[in-house]
């Protein structure tokens, strides 16, 4: 469905503190439904830790892991359905983070998923490629060995080096499409291509701002995942309700 283009604001760095300030409170006012709802990202991450003692698939780790920065707002869905609800004055229960289902743009939301799982499925592709011309093309014989090589040969540091790169590219990406579209399309019954390209315009407008959210979520990710991944149970739902007050202040209703 095709649907006209939306207007979007300029905002500035108090906008990001607002929108974050509102995700906390979000989190405290629903913290037992969203705690419940969000206790698989730690159990994601208990499954990474276990891929570190795999050596097939260490060098996979890392990206695995910054993947939720790709497809962290596909997984906030039921967080931005919450805070569409609370805002509204309606009774929220970690049930309702179900509701998207019923979206009536539920269909666009979906196609949209599965392009940043592809998204995804490329930056994995692209990250072990880059293992492979670097440390590679042989697996790690050990952790021990593997860390020792990224941190102490020049191949290492390249792949670290080139790495970050490819995968800031990515999440550039994925955030670059999907910050505004995801709220957009569970709030109205909009085409699409206009989510999208509401999304993208609402980034190019706001280069610093949004430069500086992406700053946040990466930092917030790190310290969440440093526990084995403990953190994100607090992490992504402050983030997942932030961006749905972001997307607030982004586009005009």
């Amino acid at each position: 469905m095709h649907s006209p283009a939306l207007a979007v604001r300029r905002i500035g760095t108090r906008d990001i503190k607002d929108a974050l300030a509102k995700g906390f409170d979000d989190f405290g006012a629903c913290r037992t439904d969203v705690v419940f709802l969000c206790v698989f990202y730690p159990v994601m991450g208990l499954v990474l830790a276990r891929l570190m003692f795999s050596n097939d698939a260490l060098p996979l780790l890392f990206p695995l892991a910054s993947g939720f920065a790709i497809v962290g707002p596909f997984a906030a869905l039921g967080l931005y359905e919450m805070s569409r609800r609370r805002e509204q004055g309606l009774p929220v229960a970690w049930t309702n983070a179900f509701d998207v289902v019923r979206a009536p743009a539920f269909g666009a939301i979906a196609v949209l998923g599965l392009m940043l799982v592809a998204i995804f499925l490329l930056w994995l592709f692209v990250a072990w490629s880059i293992y492979s011309v670097t440390l590679g093309p042989a697996l790690p014989v050990s952790p021990a060995a593997f860390i020792q090589d990224v941190f102490t040969t020049g191949a290492g540091w390249t792949m670290i080096g080139v790495g970050i790169g490819a995968g800031f590219l990515f999440a550039l990406l994925a955030m670059t499409i999907s910050i505004v579209s995801f709220p957009l399309l569970l709030d109205r019954d909009v085409g699409l291509d206009t989510a999208i390209g509401t999304s993208i315009r609402a980034v190019f407008a706001n280069p610093a701002p949004m430069a500086v959210w992406g700053l946040v979520v990466a930092g917030a990710l790190v310290l969440g995942s440093i526990p084995l991944f403990l953190g994100l149970v607090v992490v992504m739902p402050v983030l997942g309700h932030a961006t749905w007050h972001l997307y607030r202040r982004l586009v005009p209703r």
